[in-house]
């Protein structure tokens, strides 16, 4: 029975930072934010939207009623959540209306959750071919102003449902992952703000994806030349081939050529979204399917997935006949088009202006905000969100 991705999409909130007028209010040269670390956007989340919110519109985007019956497990991947205790995936199971009869759960990893999840839902299919399990990979990431991070920011969610017999991605069996504790970026609870150790999260990636590939290829006798692609977790996007290049030597030069290319097509919206941590490997995954227009069915696509702390996977999966018809490029694209630039003035003063975090009544205006899905304020402590839709 072929287990996959059925279903995909994602969300980013209406707002953006371009990353150039960042550099120069930072007295960076330019091109060391779109060049250096390849950033040419940063998607930047009003108070109106929160992790919740981004998950739930980027679902809403994708199912229909059928699949919200069907659905019988909501994973929430994210290291951003907005309670110790409730899960943010019974929030979006309420906000969709999905079938009551359901398990809802969040995960946490750093930005591996959601490939966690992912593994998680395969077991469940397998178990219960008739199901469908739907994952959501949704973070804000903030590292402060003038920070190093800070160019590396972003906000935005993936939503997948998981499926037997999917329509664009059937996950092959095999996979090789491997943990260690690594403490190269991490966000104790008293903070919005992560910690990071650039240079040691940078080490440890490569190395991740180096140990998690030799030890893929022992599992399978599989090489570089069975890839039309390797999508990777990309926290900002030169890192992916950062990792994979190193290593390219051992494949011939056509086989070089194209996941180069590839790589290239893969981080398209990322560039544009920057950082969404549990996301960010998924939101590359699509990118690399929407924008690269010559991909055939039956190709084997790679993906490496880095959760700093340090957990890592590499696994594969193959794509599906008439994938491209199951996908959404158009409506992504008017997302990323129809956003609204904001100066680096109103980022810093939206920036500095949170939630309260002792309880406080708060209302919000939704003004600008185009969500269907979005948060109105906070009353007794409770979140208030609201579904325009109905």
């Amino acid at each position: 029975m072929k287990i996959g991705i059925d279903k995909i999409g994602f969300y980013a909130p209406h707002l953006y930072v371009d990353m150039n007028k960042l550099a120069i209010a930072r007295d960076v040269e330019p091109a060391k934010f779109t060049i250096g670390i390849g950033q040419e956007e940063m998607a930047f989340a009003p108070m109106t939207q929160d992790t919740v919110t981004l998950a739930a519109n980027a679902a809403l985007n994708i199912l229909d009623e059928a699949d919200k019956q069907k659905i019988d497990f909501v994973i929430f991947g994210t290291e951003t959540g907005i309670d110790s205790s409730k899960a943010s995936a019974v929030y979006v199971h309420d906000l969709l209306g999905i079938n009551p009869d359901a398990r809802s759960i969040e995960m946490k990893q750093a930005c591996y959750a959601a490939t966690a999840a992912i593994q998680m839902a395969k077991g469940h299919i397998a178990l219960n071919p008739e199901s469908k399990v739907l994952v959501l990979a949704s973070d804000i990431a903030r590292y402060g102003l003038r920070t190093g991070g800070e160019a590396t920011q972003g906000a935005g969610a993936v939503a997948m449902l998981i499926s037997a017999d999917p329509k664009i991605l059937a996950l092959e069996e095999k996979s090789a992952y491997h943990t260690s504790d690594v403490m190269d970026f991490w966000r104790p609870t008293y903070t919005d703000k992560a910690i990071v150790d650039g240079k040691l999260s940078n080490e440890q990636y490569i190395e991740f994806f180096a140990k998690v590939w030799e030890q893929y290829k022992v599992k399978t006798d599989a090489s570089f030349s069975d890839f039309e692609a390797i999508c990777f977790h990309l926290p900002y996007t030169k890192m992916g081939q950062k990792a994979l290049k190193p290593l390219l030597p051992e494949t011939d030069e056509v086989t070089q050529n194209r996941l180069l290319e590839n790589n290239e097509a893969s981080k398209t919206y990322n560039k544009r979204i920057g950082n969404i941590y549990t996301g960010s490997l998924y939101l590359s995954l699509l990118s690399l399917l929407e924008t690269k227009e010559d991909l055939e069915e039956g190709a084997r696509i790679g993906l490496f997935s880095y959760g700093s702390g340090a957990v890592g996977e590499f696994f594969s999966g193959i794509l599906q006949p008439g994938f491209k018809g199951a996908l959404q490029p158009t409506r992504h694209k008017e997302i990323l088009d129809s956003r609204k630039e904001i100066d680096v003035a109103e980022y810093e003063e939206r920036f500095n202006n949170t939630l309260p975090t002792d309880g406080s009544t708060l209302e919000l205006e939704k003004e600008d905000d185009p969500s269907s899905i979005y948060l109105a304020g906070i009353k007794d402590h409770m979140r208030q969100y609201v579904n325009d839709n109905r």
